[in-house]
């Protein structure tokens, strides 16, 4: 539920199609905003809006769809969804991406409410998982312990802003910024460090 997430989408693809297949990639789950009821405050929705705003000027291929902020009750609460990403992986490791996916189209182009457990839900119907394992195992101890975990490695990593690429040869260890627009600029300096 990261607008800059997001807008670095096609470049992180664009990046992994050309990473040597001797790189191991690795997703970490950042967090984010902790789990709330409350309906997102008017100063955070403007914030936001004005997000995706700037998004859509720097990064122009990126859409939103604004209807969201109409049609649902926005909520500063990203952990959900973030449960929804473990949840599906339980059901194998190519459903990381695809609920992430799954959970950004649902959240930018179609107006849908990532932070409410019955999208997520919908969504898992929807990408073919056992949606019963799915709205047992989102809502589960191991599932929330899991999420504390990656968080806790993401913050000690140093990784606290949204996205983050990392990398890590053992001994060495070279942080990434991420280039919206030019995934050859990432992969280059990868390419010298390994």
């Amino acid at each position: 539920m990261c607008s800059w997430c997001w807008a670095f989408r096609p470049s992180l693809l664009s990046l992994l199609e050309g990473l040597s297949e001797e790189i191991v990639t690795v997703r970490l789950l950042g967090g984010l905003a902790p789990d709330s009821e409350e309906p997102m405050p008017k100063e955070t929705r403007q914030l936001v809006q004005g997000h995706w705003q700037t998004i859509e000027q720097q990064v122009p291929l990126t859409k939103f769809n604004y209807d969201f902020w109409t049609k649902c009750e926005p909520r500063r609460s990203t952990y959900p969804s973030c449960r929804a990403v473990i949840a599906a992986r339980n059901q194998g490791q190519e459903f990381d991406a695809k609920m992430t996916v799954a959970i950004q189209q649902a959240y930018y182009l179609q107006a849908r409410n990532p932070s409410d457990y019955s999208t997520l839900i919908a969504l898992s119907d929807e990408l073919g998982l056992d949606q019963d394992k799915f709205a047992q195992d989102i809502k589960s101890l191991e599932t929330n312990e899991t999420l504390r975990q990656e968080i806790k490695l993401s913050r000690r990593l140093g990784l606290n802003s949204f996205p983050s690429l990392f990398l890590d040869k053992g001994e060495e260890q070279l942080r990434i910024n991420p280039e919206y627009l030019n995934a050859e600029a990432m992969l280059e300096k990868i390419n010298r460090f390994t």
